[in-house]
């Protein structure tokens, strides 16, 4: 025997129905604050800022990254 309910409600009664809290205000607040933050942080996405970052790591930071790029190489050829 096979039964299908069907139920048509709006998100807010669902979540209204199965007691879960009204996050709407959280959600907003975590939007707008990640909106904030990649505002304040857009400089960083110039190319020449993230290859300055990156190179004044130093050699042995460089060398880590080669070995986890060639290590992620090798994983995804299947050796």
């Amino acid at each position: 025997m096979k039964v299908t309910i069907e139920v048509d409600c709006t998100p807010i009664e669902a979540r209204s129905f199965f007691g879960l809290p009204d996050v709407t205000s959280l959600n907003d607040h975590l939007v707008q604050e990640m909106k904030n933050r990649i505002d304040s942080n857009l400089h960083m996405l110039q190319p020449e800022e993230l290859l300055k970052n990156w190179m004044s790591f130093g050699g042995q930071a460089q060398e880590s990254f080669m070995k986890l790029m060639q290590a992620a190489a090798a994983g995804g050829s299947g050796r």
